[in-house]
Formats: C-alpha cells, sequence, structure tokens
C-alpha cells in the first residue's frame, strides 16, 4: 500500500522558514520523481518544486531563490526548505509521487497548511 505523507506546516511570520517533510512508502522511493505543489483559497493547485530520480530540480518562479526541494533516498524523504515566506506563501502545501516501480502510478499526500501572518 502506497503512503504520502507531509509534515512541517505551521504559522510563521512573515521573512521567516519553514521545511516541510513528505515520506512515502510503497514504491520504490529512488526511482520515482517527487514534486510539491500548493493550493490557495480560491486558486487552482500550483506546481511549486519538482525533483527527478536523479536529482534534478525545477521551480516555480515564484520560488526561485527561496525555496529548495531535496531528496534522501535512504529516508524515503523529500524536503522542501522554504525561506523568506511571505503572505502570498499561505496554502495547503501537497507532496506528489510519481513512481514507477513496481507499477506506474501518481498518488499524493494529505497536504500541510502554511500560513504565513504577523
Amino acid at each position: 500500500q502506497v503512503h504520502v505523507v507531509e509534515s512541517g506546516g505551521g504559522l510563521v511570520q512573515p521573512g521567516g522558514s519553514l521545511r516541510l517533510s513528505c515520506v512515502a512508502s510503497g514504491f520504490t522511493f529512488s526511482t520515482a520523481a517527487m514534486s510539491w505543489y500548493r493550493q490557495a483559497p480560491g486558486k487552482e493547485r500550483e506546481l511549486i518544486a519538482f525533483i527527478s530520480s536523479g536529482g534534478s530540480t525545477n521551480y516555480a518562479d515564484s520560488a526561485k531563490g527561496r525555496f529548495t526541494i531535496a531528496r534522501d533516498n535512504s529516508k524515503n524523504t523529500v524536503n522542501l526548505q522554504m525561506n523568506d515566506l511571505q503572505p502570498d506563501d499561505t496554502a495547503v502545501y501537497y507532496c506528489k509521487a510519481i513512481s514507477f516501480s513496481p507499477t506506474y502510478r501518481t498518488d499524493w499526500g494529505q497536504g500541510t497548511q502554511v500560513t504565513v501572518s504577523s
């Protein structure tokens, strides 16, 4: 059974930092592509950061220079370090796994709330 579980959200002041973690199981993590999305109230879910199985990364323009995605295959974990957070970053953040082994599938976590407010 596949599990994708996010953690690390919370309330932070503008300019602050948070690190989100996503732990996955039930598939071969090292060959999976992992990504972070977010969805703010009244808005569509948007891709924030992506990391391939080989470690290549991609970021939304809004995340470049402030967010860093990294994976630890030994722990089946992908983290999102978020710095200089602003009120516009307030959203529910979701982890997405695209796995290929044992079968091709896409799985989402339940989300973790990030609120940036003074």
